[in-house]
């Protein structure tokens, strides 16, 4: 199926503490988009509400408010939210949503019971690639090496100690459905460990400690649905402790992408299998980015995490990978586009009847 000039809504903002990031990610995706299809410019603010911008050009507030209702019949149509007129049909729903409500499942779960085609993961994949202790526990299952991590629902103090006894010094403290490193402090001590928790429980109820690795942070970009291809790899150089919200998309980042990565060819195909394997192991589609620690001391690849949405700024490194691997920005949202295409019309074949 083609995806020659097509109205495409691109889904962007969302109530989550990614919202900066998610403008940030849109701008350079519609500019892309561009070369090829029309852009309908969908922001969801702050609150939620979901307004229709004139275009093509995403912008950070303002539009018209408008609705998606979740009814097959409708073939994906917007409509106002004041009088339910229509106001738009894309043809297809690319969401570049980072965090809660639009890259964990909500946002897809809503695509799917309108029917409409959306690029990348379906529901169960974004909201395991959304929960990193759904996520590594499905990694657990497959085999996927990991760190490792407890989980903590709440202060308890109990488990606080035995966190510290068992996984030692220094801690990663993380929100379980946030990216971006949002929430995310690095615990140096046993009395950091609290005001690290707290500020992770401002954000999620459930939140993830992970064992701090002396490790080279490595990435590799997939692009696929059911014979997904591994990206060339990529290293990150922090120019911090480690790469925190700051080190990802502050215009004053000195942080480095090395792309490729410089390490012998045996350890990248390793790393290029491991990656399929952990896109496969949470059911992803599309695309996404695979997250890996390579253990300094004994050269053990250690797979973080997955993100199904992953950053698409013009620093990011999903696009910077593809690019290094000859397939140009504006060809790689093309192929998103034609992926999603591709998956819509595969589940669209499905019964939903019995007799």
């Amino acid at each position: 199926m083609t995806s020659a000039r097509l109205k495409v809504a691109l889904v962007f903002g969302g109530r989550s503490g990614e919202h900066e990031v998610s403008v940030r990610s849109a701008a350079s995706v519609a500019a892309a988009l561009l070369q090829a299809h029309e852009v309908l410019p969908l922001f969801i603010d702050k609150q939620g509400r979901w307004l229709l911008q004139p275009g093509p050009a995403p912008k950070g507030a303002g539009g018209d408010p408008v609705f998606l209702a979740p009814d097959p019949t409708e073939g994906g149509q917007l409509r106002r939210l004041d009088s339910a007129a229509p106001a738009a049909t894309p043809d297809i729903y690319f969401p570049v949503l980072h965090g809660p409500y639009g890259e964990d499942g909500t946002i897809q779960g809503l695509f799917e019971l309108a029917a409409v085609p959306y690029v990348g993961s379906g529901v169960a994949a974004s909201a395991v690639g959304m929960d990193k202790a759904l996520m590594k526990a499905l990694f657990a299952h497959a085999g996927v090496a990991q760190g490792p991590y407890r989980v903590l629902r709440g202060r308890d103090a109990l488990a606080e100690a035995a966190i510290l006894r068992e996984l030692g010094l220094p801690l990663f403290v993380k929100p379980a459905n946030l990216g971006s490193s949002v929430a995310v402090s690095k615990v140096k001590s046993a009395a950091g460990l609290g005001p690290a928790l707290d500020a992770a429980f401002e954000y999620d109820p459930k939140v993830l400690v992970e064992a701090a690795v002396d490790c080279r942070e490595l990435e590799i970009s997939i692009l696929g649905n059911d014979a997904p291809l591994a990206s060339l790899l990529g290293e990150i150089i922090p120019d911090r402790e480690f790469y925190d919200y700051d080190s990802k998309y502050s215009a004053l980042s000195r942080a480095r992408l090395v792309i490729p990565a410089e390490l012998p060819g045996a350890l990248v195909r390793e790393a290029q299998a491991l990656a399929v394997r952990a896109f496969h192991a949470v059911d992803a589609c599309g695309y996404a980015r695979v997250d890996f620690f390579l253990e300094r001391r004994s050269e053990r690849l250690l797979v973080n995490e997955v993100n199904t949405i992953p950053g698409f700024t013009s620093i990011s490194m999903f696009p910077k990978l593809w690019e290094a691997a000859g397939l140009p920005y504006a060809e790689l949202v093309a192929r998103l586009v034609n992926l999603g295409l591709e998956r819509h019309a595969l589940r669209a074949r499905l019964r939903t009847d019995y007799s």
